[in-house]
C-alpha cells in the first residue's frame, strides 16, 4: 500500500489547488493538492506537515482528516485528505513538484475540467458546507 498525503487548504470560500508539473510521472499539468508520500515511520499528520513546508513553505495548525481516496488507476494507492483551515507563513512553490498556486472559489474548483482525480468534486461539494 502506498499512502500519499494531501492537503485542501482553504480560506475565505476559496481552496489551494496546486497544478503539477509537466514533467509528473503521475497526472502531468493537473490541479491537485500539495503533499506527497508518508515516509517509513512516519505518521500521516507528521507526513502532511513535513510535506506542506517542503512544498510551499507553511506550517499547518488546523486541519482535520477527510475521507481517503483509492486512486482510479493504481488501486494500492491512497490519498489520505486533510482539510487545513489554518496555517502559518503563505503558500508559495518551493520545488519542482508544482508549476502554479491558484486560489479557486470552491463552486469553480469543482468546475475545473483539468483536476488530478475526479474524486476531488464531491470533496469540494462536501468542503462548502463545512466552510
Amino acid at each position: 500500500m502506498t499512502d500519499i498525503v494531501n492537503a485542501v487548504l482553504v480560506r475565505d470560500g476559496c481552496v489551494l489547488l496546486a497544478r503539477r508539473s509537466a514533467a509528473r510521472k503521475a497526472y502531468p499539468g493537473l490541479w491537485s493538492f500539495p503533499g506527497g508520500h508518508v515516509e517509513d515511520g512516519e505518521g500521516f499528520e507528521q507526513a502532511l506537515e513535513r510535506e506542506l513546508r517542503e512544498e510551499v513553505g507553511i506550517v499547518p495548525t488546523e486541519y482535520r482528516p477527510l475521507a481517503p481516496i483509492v486512486d482510479p488507476h493504481v488501486a494500492t494507492t491512497v490519498y489520505r485528505i486533510y482539510s487545513v483551515t489554518a496555517w502559518c507563513g503563505e503558500p508559495v512553490i518551493l520545488d519542482e513538484e508544482h508549476s502554479e498556486l491558484r486560489w479557486f472559489p470552491l463552486n469553480a474548483a469543482a468546475s475545473l475540467p483539468d483536476l488530478a482525480l475526479e474524486a476531488y468534486r464531491p470533496l469540494f461539494d462536501g468542503l462548502v458546507v463545512h466552510a
